[in-house]
């Protein structure tokens, strides 16, 4: 059992920086690969980036490559989404999930956060 915890969320203009934090419970963190994915008012869940256990490999959503960096920390069984040039189509509820692979199917995940809340204001 993996129990996730995100923060880092608020307001922020365009253009501007946040960082995301999800914090896992649980000795296994290291095992599980992890992902962010997203929720915008009136619209599907969709994927952001993910990370292998080891941090080896990562996937970005064709729309935050080069904005986005998605990172872990096993010895603080954390993972970090680290979200420069925000604009504000990245206005959003923001998702860490735990699963057995880094895929950018939210279905693959087994463990999901409460999620919080990203607004990029114009």
């Amino acid at each position: 059992q993996v129990q996730l915890v995100e923060s880092g969320g608020g307001l922020v203009q365009a253009g501007g920086s946040l960082r995301l934090s999800c914090a896992a419970s649980g000795r296994t963190f290291s095992t599980y690969a992890m992902g962010w994915f997203r929720q915008a008012p009136g619209k599907e869940r969709e994927f952001v980036a993910s990370i292998g256990w080891s941090g080896g490999v990562t996937y970005y959503a064709d729309s935050v490559k080069g904005r986005f960096t998605i990172s872990r920390d096993n010895a603080k069984n954390t993972v970090y989404l680290q979200m420069n040039s925000l604009k504000p189509e990245d206005t959003a509820v923001y998702y860490c999930a735990a699963g057995a692979l880094p895929t950018s199917r939210g279905t693959n995940y087994d463990y999901w956060g409460q999620g919080t809340q990203v607004t990029v204001s114009s």
